[in-house]
């Protein structure tokens, strides 16, 4: 109960919960969006070798690790070698200091996120579109829908029950954050923990410095109890939601 109540009087407490809450949820409306309107577009290609290679080259950036991925960004952003301040200073224009701007870096993380996750997300959503009949698209196509009006009507409403689905599973996890990611990009830039410090990452600072096992066994704890009502509350408002529409789209 110690290790609780220092949790909770803990000054940083607060901002973690919020850096968490907000990375997270960045994550996952990001992640979901793009992948869901990429499922869609490359539904509708025909040239199958095209979709195949597509396909195949989005999904590569899912198999590459956080490391390497930390590395390609700070080849770009870095002050002194990074690419983009190098064009900066070719074009006459003064270098930025991207490290030094934690506003920055909620975006940063985000489009990261988007770029190594939509691609492995698409196939998902693309494989619950191999479900629908191709005769409701035929028969839309002889009423007169266009394309636009066939992913709307039917491409759409046929992925709503993974989408509710993927994001209920997200949810129960959205007090923990992403640490491999986070570690390896942010690392130990404290300039940097404003905006890009979850709960995951100072445990383990907690950890380094006093190896206080008590306390980060609080934390994840508490983490799993939240994760535990959130979810139960989304699929609780999914269920209402469900009973409106007449289908039944609730997780349990």
């Amino acid at each position: 109960f110690r290790n609780f109540r220092l949790l909770v009087e803990s000054p940083l407490v607060m901002r973690l919960v919020i850096n968490t809450l907000t990375l997270n949820f960045m994550f996952i409306v990001s992640t979901t969006f793009f992948a869901v309107m990429t499922a869609l577009l490359l539904n509708e290609v025909r040239i199958v070798p095209f979709k195949r290679l597509a396909q195949s080259l989005m999904f590569l950036p899912f198999f590459m690790g956080w490391t390497v991925v930390a590395m390609v960004l700070f080849g770009l952003i870095d002050y002194e070698v990074g690419t983009i301040n190098a064009l900066l200073k070719a074009a006459g224009l003064p270098r930025i200091i991207i490290t030094d701007k934690p506003e920055y870096w909620p975006w940063i993380l985000t489009a990261i996120r988007i770029w190594k996750g939509t691609g492995s997300g698409c196939i998902i959503y693309l494989a619950a579109l191999t479900a629908v009949d191709t005769q409701l698209y035929e028969a839309a196509a002889i009423d007169g829908a266009s394309r636009w009006q066939r992913m709307r009507y039917i491409s759409l409403p046929a992925l709503v029950p993974v989408i509710i689905l993927l994001v209920l599973l997200d949810i129960g996890r959205i007090f923990f954050g992403d640490f491999g990611m986070i570690y390896a990009v942010i690392g130990d830039k404290a300039q940097l923990y404003p905006t890009t410090d979850v709960i995951d990452t100072y445990l383990l600072r907690a950890l380094r410095t006093n190896s206080n096992y008590g306390f980060s066994a609080a934390i994840g704890l508490l983490q799993s109890v939240l994760g535990f009502i959130c979810i139960f509350g989304s699929n609780w408002l999914v269920k209402k939601y469900s009973e409106r529409q007449g289908e039944d789209y609730a997780l349990f």
